[in-house]
C-alpha cells in the first residue's frame, strides 16, 4: 500500500485504466469469440443435417450412393433396423456405431460425441436422421468435427489484435485525459512555489473548465485573499504595536536622559511620577495585547448566571464618583447571560470608559430584555440581552463604524493618545462579545456614539 501511494496519482490512473482496458477488452473478445463459435457451431450443424438430408433421400428412392457426401470431413453411416451400419464413408469403415448406444433416441436431433467411433480425443457433431424404406426405419449418422473454441485462427488473431488494440487506446486515452486534467494543479503548483519564493501578492490562473479545478483554484485564491489580508493586518498591527510602545518608552527614556544631565535639579519623587504614568501606558497596552492573544486562542470561556444591571451599575457609580460627568441609567432588573463575570465585567467597563472619556457631559446607559426576531432569532433563541451606551460626544461617523473596533484605531484628533487610551479598549470589548456568542456594534444616535450589545439571554431567563 505504501508503495502504490508513492507513485504518481497519473501513473496510479494510468496502470488502473490499462488493467481495466485490459480485462475489458479481454472479456469482450471473449464474448466475441464466443458468439462466432456458437453461431459457427449452429451453422455447422445446419450443414450436417443438410448433408444427412441428401443421403436420408438415398436410402429412401434406391439406396446409397457412392460417394454418400462430397465433403471430406463429413462422416456417415447408414444403419438399418436391426442397428448394423450397411454403409459407411471411409473414416468409419469398420467402425461400430458412432452414437452408439444412443443413436436411436437421437433421430432428428443432434449432439456432441467424443471417441467411441471416433480416435481418441476427437470430438464431433453428430446428427441422426430417420430414413423410412420398405416400411421399416433406417437411421443416417452424419458427423463433423466440433468448431474449435477459436473457430478459426485468423478470426482468433484478428479478435485478439482488436482487443489489444482497444487496451492500449483506451490506456493511452486514461493517461492523456489525466494529464491534460491535472495541468491545472501543476501550473497552480509552480504558482504556488512562485510565491513562496518571490512573495509575490498575486492570484492562481483559474481554468475555464468548470469543473473540480476550477473550484479548487477559485478557493485557494480566496484563501491567498484571507491569508494577504491577514498579513497585512498582521503588519499593520505590528508597526502600531510598536508605535505605541516606542512612545512611553522614549518618554521615560527622556526623562531619565533629563535627570541625569541634571541631577541637581531633580527628585526621586518628581522622576519617579513621570516614569510611572508611562510604565503604567506600557502595562495597559501590555495588558491590552495579551488579553486580545488569549480571547482570539479560542479558549471556552466560563459559563455562570451573571446580571448585567447588577454589573452596569457598578461600573457608573464607580466612574461618576471620579470624573463627574453625569450617567444617566435605565436598567431593567433580572436581565442574566451565561458568561464569564471577569470577562463581562471588563466589556462593560471598556465600553463606559470609552463613552466617558468622549463625552461632554453625559452618559446614557440602557440595559433590558429583547424577544429574538428576524436575524437574531437563531443566533439568540432564548431571547437577547441588549446594553446601550450613549455619550453625548462627537460622535463616530458611519463609514468609520466598524474602524473603531481595530486595534490602535484613532479617528480624529479629539481621539488621540493624550486622551489616556490605548486605543485597544473596543478591540478587547468586541473580542469579549464575540466569545460569549454576541454581537457588539456602532448604530444611529441622534447625538455622540450609540454602542449597542447583544448577548443571548439565559435560558431560565427568557421571555
Amino acid at each position: 500500500m505504501d508503495t502504490w501511494r508513492r507513485i504518481s496519482i497519473t501513473k496510479r490512473i494510468t496502470l488502473f485504466g490499462g488493467v481495466l482496458a485490459v480485462l475489458l477488452s479481454a472479456a469482450l473478445a471473449v464474448v466475441v469469440l464466443s458468439a462466432v463459435h456458437r453461431y459457427a457451431t449452429e451453422s455447422r450443424t445446419e450443414e450436417i443435417a443438410a448433408d444427412g438430408g441428401r443421403v436420408v433421400t438415398q436410402v429412401e428412392r434406391q439406396g446409397p450412393v457412392t460417394p454418400l457426401v462430397h465433403h471430406s470431413d463429413r462422416k456417415v453411416q447408414i444403419v438399418d433396423p436391426r442397428g448394423r451400419v450397411v454403409a459407411a464413408t471411409p473414416q468409419l469403415s469398420g467402425r461400430p456405431v458412432m452414437a452408439d448406444p444412443s443413436w436411436r433416441d437421437m433421430r432428428d436431433s443432434a449432439a456432441v460425441v467424443c471417441g467411441g467411433a471416433f480416435p481418441s480425443g476427437e470430438c464431433n457433431i453428430v446428427v441422426a436422421r430417420a430414413a423410412h424404406r420398405d416400411g421399416q426405419v433406417w437411421t443416417v449418422l452424419v458427423a463433423a468435427p466440433v468448431v474449435p473454441p477459436y473457430v478459426v485462427p485468423w478470426l482468433a488473431v484478428t479478435v485478439a489484435g482488436a482487443a489489444a488494440a482497444l487496451a492500449a487506446a483506451v490506456t493511452v486515452l486514461a493517461h492523456r485525459i489525466v494529464t491534460d486534467a491535472l495541468r491545472p494543479v501543476t501550473r497552480i503548483q509552480t504558482e504556488l512555489d512562485r510565491m513562496n519564493d518571490a512573495g509575490a501578492d498575486d492570484r492562481l490562473p483559474v481554468p475555464g473548465s468548470h469543473d473540480e479545478i476550477q473550484n479548487l483554484a477559485e478557493s485557494v485564491n480566496r484563501t491567498l485573499v484571507r491569508l494577504h489580508a491577514a498579513m497585512a493586518q498582521q503588519r499593520h498591527f505590528t508597526s502600531d504595536a510598536s508605535h505605541e510602545l516606542r512612545t512611553p518608552i522614549a518618554a521615560i527614556r527622556a526623562e531619565v536622559e533629563d535627570a541625569m544631565q541634571a541631577p541637581e535639579e531633580s527628585s526621586i519623587p518628581t522622576l519617579g511620577a513621570k516614569v510611572l504614568n508611562s510604565v503604567d501606558r506600557l502595562q495597559a497596552i501590555v495588558d491590552g495585547l495579551l488579553t486580545i492573544a488569549r480571547l482570539e486562542s479560542g479558549r471556552p470561556v466560563e459559563r455562570e448566571p451573571t446580571d448585567l444591571a447588577e454589573l452596569v451599575t457598578a461600573r457608573c457609580r464607580e466612574r461618576e464618583s471620579v470624573t463627574g460627568k453625569a450617567f444617566t441609567c435605565s436598567l431593567e432588573p433580572g436581565v442574566t447571560v451565561l458568561g464569564d463575570r471577569t470577562e463581562l465585567s471588563r466589556l462593560l467597563a471598556n465600553l463606559i470608559d470609552n463613552a466617558e472619556r468622549y463625552a461632554c457631559s453625559s452618559v446614557s446607559l440602557n440595559v433590558r430584555r429583547l424577544p429574538s426576531a428576524g436575524r437574531d432569532a437563531q443566533r439568540f433563541p432564548d431571547g437577547v440581552a441588549l446594553v446601550e451606551v450613549i455619550d453625548d460626544g462627537p460622535g463616530i461617523e458611519l463609514d468609520k463604524r466598524e474602524l473603531v473596533f481595530q486595534r490602535f484605531a484613532r479617528l480624529d484628533t479629539a481621539r488621540d493618545r493624550d486622551a489616556g487610551g490605548t486605543g485597544l479598549g473596543l478591540a478587547i470589548a468586541r473580542q469579549i462579545a464575540f466569545a460569549h456568542g454576541g454581537t457588539l456594534l456602532v448604530e444611529d444616535a441622534a447625538q455622540g456614539a450609540h454602542l449597542v450589545l447583544r448577548l443571548p439571554l439565559h435560558p431560565d431567563n427568557s421571555l
